[in-house]
This record gives structure tokens, C-alpha cells and sequence, in this order.
């Protein structure tokens, strides 16, 4: 097969596409920590995502401009380094794109309970609540109303079991989810603690109520607040499921 001549600004798009994704991968990777250990800005680090994304979608673009043959027959250098372009500007996209889906589908909530006219309260996590951006008080009857739209499966956990039991079982449980306990008050049967995420640490507030139900049962409510952001893109939802599930598991 005959092939034309090279392109020559193929190949300075491919090792630019190339570029622009090894630049794109760090900046991503780096927004997480640069909050959660060096303390940045919550926005500031957001926008570090953000701009990480543009440069890996600009990358892909690239990529894919230099990959394309424009002509038949056209050889185009550079291909290797535009297919590692795509590679890798794909994998540092996928994170804050994920991130833009669920915040598009995302209610706007970020205070969930399974009791949503009198919700657990905060009382030592709202102490620990300096910087937060969202009010420690439960947000009102439209919350609740949203709530109880979007997610209707959030009901309170009924155990056939003492409070006093009860309690050891959500304490428990919280551990084994990773969960900062930061209070226990068994005579008032409440549990409070700090889930913090892995990647850029942000933290959400839980109480947990344990009280009697019926002659020899018990009533737990759970509430996960986050400490910022207006949507918390289902998160405290899923966590509220996820610990629902662990501590019927334990008496099953």
C-alpha cells in the first residue's frame, strides 16, 4: 500500500493532545487532597476539578482529531501518542463527569432522616460544625416533602429486640462502617458521628435515636446531614439504606 506523506501538524497535535491529558490526570487526582489535607477552599478545590475535566476533554478532542484520518491513504504520526492522549484523558474525565450526572439527577437535599417530623438532633456534631455552610437545624416541611418524593423507602427501623440491645447493635454497626463516633449517650439512646468522604474528606453529621417500641421492641431514626453544599447527590440517602441493611442483617 502506497501511503501520502506524513502530516507533520498530525503529529504536534497528537503530542499536544498527549500533554494536555498527562496534565489533565494530576489535576483531577490532585483537587481531593489538596481540600481534605491541605485545607483548600471547598470551591476552589471544585474548580480544580472542574478546570481538570476541561483540560481532559480537550485532550479527547485532540486525540481524536489526530487519530481520524482526514484523507485516504494518510499516514498520521503520532498515532501512538494520540491513542494514549484518549486513553488517559478518558480515564481523567470519567470521575467529574460521573460527579455532573449524579448532580444532575441529584435532589436538592442534603439533610435526610427517617423521621422527618421530629428528626434525630444534632447536639455534639453541631458543635463540631464550624465553617459549615449548612445550618445544623433540619431544613422544613419542603424538605420533608421532597424527601418523601424522591426517596420513599426511608422509614424507621424496627427491631424486635430491648432499646438497651438495640443500642449496642447500631453502635456497632456504625464502626463497621467506618463512621468517627464521636458521641454515645445510651440513657438518652442516641448515637452521634462524622462520616467523612475518602477522596476529597468532605464530612456529613449523623444522630442516631434508639427508642422503645411497643412492649419489647425498638424504634431506631437516623438523620445524615452534610456540613456543605446544597445537594449531597444522594449520598446520606445511600448511607441511611446501607446502614438500614447492615443492622437488619444482624438480627436476621
Amino acid at each position: 500500500m502506497i501511503f501520502r506523506a506524513a502530516n507533520p501538524v498530525s503529529h504536534r497535535l497528537a503530542r499536544m493532545a498527549f500533554y494536555l491529558a498527562c496534565l489533565a490526570a494530576p489535576v483531577v487526582a490532585i483537587a481531593g487532597p489538596l481540600h481534605r489535607y491541605l485545607g483548600l477552599d471547598r470551591d476552589i478545590a471544585l474548580d480544580v476539578f472542574r478546570y481538570g475535566f476541561y483540560l481532559a476533554t480537550g485532550a479527547i478532542a485532540l486525540g481524536l482529531a489526530t487519530v481520524v484520518p482526514t484523507r485516504p491513504g494518510e499516514r498520521r504520526r503520532g498515532f501512538l501518542a494520540a491513542l494514549l492522549a484518549l486513553g488517559i484523558g478518558i480515564a481523567a474525565a470519567w470521575a467529574p463527569l460521573s460527579w455532573l450526572m449524579h448532580a444532575y439527577r441529584a435532589p436538592a437535599l442534603n439533610d435526610i432522616t427517617t423521621d422527618t417530623e421530629d428528626p434525630p438532633k444534632l447536639v455534639v456534631t453541631a458543635k463540631m460544625r464550624q465553617g459549615a455552610t449548612n445550618d445544623p437545624a433540619y431544613p422544613g416541611p419542603s424538605a420533608a416533602e421532597l424527601q418523601h418524593a424522591i426517596y420513599p423507602d426511608l422509614t424507621p427501623i424496627k427491631l424486635r429486640i430491648a432499646p438497651a440491645e438495640a443500642f449496642k447493635r447500631v453502635d456497632q454497626v456504625a464502626m463497621e462502617m467506618g463512621w468517627d463516633v464521636v458521641a454515645r449517650a445510651p440513657s438518652e439512646g442516641r448515637i452521634e458521628a462524622v462520616a467523612t468522604s475518602p477522596w476529597f474528606g468532605f464530612q456529613d453529621d449523623i444522630s442516631i435515636r434508639i427508642r422503645k417500641d411497643g412492649p419489647d421492641g425498638s424504634r431506631i431514626d437516623i438523620r445524615s446531614k452534610s456540613r456543605t453544599g446544597k445537594s449531597d447527590l444522594g449520598v446520606n440517602a445511600e448511607r441511611i439504606r446501607t446502614f438500614a441493611t447492615r443492622l437488619l442483617q444482624q438480627g436476621s
